[in-house]
This record gives structure tokens, C-alpha cells and sequence, in this order.
């Protein structure tokens, strides 16, 4: 089945870090770019950042910059978000992307 399963969601502190896993199956996930997209509660899906299929260049949203870093792991078809610094704003269910492939999603609150 082709798949993409976001996971690593949870409760965390304003400051705090978080990181998130995207398995990939199904497919070849090493022939593709892929995204982190997020959608924060009453609000649009948001663009966040997106990584080269050999990893090496990789794209952040402005406000993301210095704080997200995307990465994969080919071997193991997973990608990665690692959040530091996290803010209330950051609250949004997190996915991973490609094309028209969508995971279920991972919920990721930011609270104080």
C-alpha cells in the first residue's frame, strides 16, 4: 500500500523541542521530493519546508528558518522535522507530502 504515516505528535512547552517521522511505503521513496505541510486549528494548510530527493538542498518557510530542519533517511524510508524553540503558534496538525499523497497527519500542541 503506498503510504505516508506521520508520528512523534505531542504536548510540549513553549522553548521545547519536538521531532517528527514521516514513514514512506509503497513506493521509491528516494526518486522524490517531499514536504512538511501543517495546518493549525481554524486555519489553512501551511507550507513549511520540503527536501531534495538526495537530501541535499532543502527549502524552509521564512518564519520556520533557524528553527525546523527537515531531513531523510533513504535507507529507511522516513523523513524527519526536527522543531526546536517551539512557540504557542507552532499548535497545528503536522503532515508529510508528495504530490497528491498525503499522510493522516500527527497533532502537535504547543502549551504553557
Amino acid at each position: 500500500e503506498v503510504q505516508l504515516v506521520e508520528s512523534g505528535g505531542a504536548l510540549v512547552q513553549p522553548g521545547g523541542s519536538l521531532s517528527l517521522p514521516c514513514a514512506a511505503s509503497g513506493f521509491t521513496f528516494g526518486d522524490y521530493a517531499i514536504s512538511w505541510v501543517r495546518q493549525a486549528p481554524g486555519k489553512g494548510l501551511e507550507w513549511i519546508s520540503r527536501i531534495s530527493w538526495n537530501g541535499r538542498l532543502t527549502y524552509y518557510a521564512e518564519s520556520m528558518k533557524g528553527r525546523f530542519t527537515i531531513s531523510r533517511d533513504n535507507a529507511k524510508n522516513t523523513l524527519f522535522l526536527q522543531m526546536n524553540s517551539l512557540k504557542s503558534e507552532d499548535t497545528a496538525v503536522y503532515y508529510c507530502n508528495v504530490g497528491s499523497l498525503w499522510g493522516q497527519g500527527t497533532q502537535v500542541t504547543v502549551y504553557s
